[in-house]
């Protein structure tokens, strides 16, 4: 079957699977924050060597980016900034406190919402206080999300002496037609200005975010898009599939299905890119992700060292994440736990001196099988079954096997070179969760 038509067959509603049970698929009526905690401090002290992940969200952006999918908080009114960082750090000194140690930090990420929204100064105290309370392990990667039209030359110097040596630029699209409906605006010139001080400060990786099927998004665009980028060759590039969800993200309600590169269209992007990126040097490490070789990415890839969580790709494996701020996600590799999706309720609960987890689940024997095959094929493409492939896996395989997308034995199952843009779809072959309960309505964006 040609490329178009696989594009077109397995273009369904598939989940990201930056965990397992995905966040639909929780049970949140088993959960409560003391079993949480729990699962916190016995992962910690099983796993304290290899150090914890932090994620940071910082959720204010002074604009609203209306394809944006993300938990943000529109304003222009900066002093937010002081009250949110003395909330997250109260927030992290709970967590300390059940850690009953200052613990190794292996891997430190600021998202968002816009983090450069932050001035440097509070910038610098939230990570100076954070890591006050915590040791390094020697290989610890501190990364951040950047906005290319407010990061200054102080936010880069700030954070680079604070530790961070890595950083993620929101591009999606160079074309002004592209950026006035998504209400995103960057030229080049401000993306490599960004770029170039990054580097010179001594930065080591950064990355790109492009989106493809945005509205208004055309062949030519992208295109032209893609040259700009490759032409100042970041070490990572994210190529997104835009994920229409108005019923989730009402701001994507300010253009209608009639401005989106739908069916050929959104393939012939998604093709372009792939083409474009491959003949430039990237590699692709995953759905979605590409690297150039020298960057730790692609190394971990082919030492088949390759970690997916909450945060997507990364080549740092911990056993415990630790989500602080607005709608942020915990994993302890049993547990999930999500801290509420509002900041008057997240820091309504930080003023109780409450830790502000909502919701989250406790994983079962059987979620954590599930959850170690679809890492598996998430970050090696392959995955073993010791006492065999299941008889349902293997049926919901077989179309996937027909097509070659997959290769597979009595024990083993591997992804072929084709089925590399079909991670989504052999994943959801292994998730008992949705098959027992498929959805009502549509809980996930396509996969293509």
């Amino acid at each position: 079957m040609e490329t178009s038509a696989l594009l077109k067959k397995y273009n369904v509603a598939a989940p990201r699977y930056t965990s397992y049970p995905t966040v639909p698929y929780w049970d949140n009526e088993s959960f409560n924050a003391n079993g949480w905690l729990a699962n916190v401090a016995n992962t910690y002290t099983s796993h304290k060597d290899e150090g914890i992940s932090l994620y940071i969200h910082l959720p204010f952006c002074e604009s609203l980016c209306t394809y944006c999918g993300c938990n943000t908080r529109i304003t222009k009114n900066h002093n937010v900034e002081v009250p949110y960082i003395n909330a997250v750090l109260a927030e992290w000194k709970m967590y300390v406190e059940v850690l009953r140690e200052k613990p190794k930090v292996k891997e430190l990420h600021l998202g968002g919402g816009t983090p450069t929204f932050f001035s440097p100064e509070n910038l610098g105290l939230l990570i100076n206080e954070i890591i006050q309370n915590t040791t390094l392990t020697p290989d610890a990667e501190f990364s951040f999300e950047a906005h290319p039209a407010n990061t200054t030359t102080e936010h880069l110097d700030t954070l680079f002496k604070l530790g961070f040596k890595r950083l993620s630029l929101g591009i999606q699209d160079f074309d002004p037609k592209v950026q006035f409906l998504i209400n995103r605006f960057q030229t080049p010139e401000q993306v490599a200005l960004v770029t170039a001080k990054a580097r010179e400060i001594g930065y080591t990786s950064v990355n790109f975010d492009l989106i493809y099927g945005l509205p208004g998004q055309s062949i030519s665009g992208l295109a032209k898009t893609l040259k700009e980028v490759i032409y100042m060759k970041p070490d990572r590039i994210a190529f997104y599939s835009y994920a229409h969800v108005p019923w989730l993200k009402p701001g994507q309600r300010h253009y209608t299905e009639k401005d989106l590169p739908l069916g050929d269209e959104k393939f012939a992007l998604y093709q372009l890119g792939r083409l474009l990126l491959d003949a430039a040097g990237y590699k692709d490490i995953g759905m979605d992700h590409f690297a150039l070789k020298s960057d730790s990415l692609f190394k971990a890839m082919t030492e088949q060292k390759l970690h997916r969580n909450f945060m997507g790709y990364t080549n740092q494996h911990t056993h415990l994440l630790i989500g602080l701020g607005v709608s942020s996600i915990s994993d302890s590799w049993t547990a999930f736990a999500q801290n509420p999706k509002t900041v008057e309720a997240y820091l309504d609960k930080i003023e109780q001196g409450i830790l502000p987890v909502e919701k989250g689940h406790f994983l079962t024997d059987k979620d954590l099988e599930v959850r170690k095959h679809i890492l598996n094929i998430m970050c090696r493409e392959n995955t073993i079954y010791n006492e065999g492939i299941p008889e349902p896996v293997y049926c919901r395989l077989l179309p996937l096997l027909q097509d070659k997308l997959i290769w597979v034995t009595e024990k083993e199952i591997k992804i072929t070179t084709k089925g590399k843009s079909f991670l989504r779809n052999v994943c959801m072959a292994f998730d008992e969760k949705l098959w027992l309960k498929q959805p009502e309505t549509q809980l996930f964006s396509s996969s293509i």
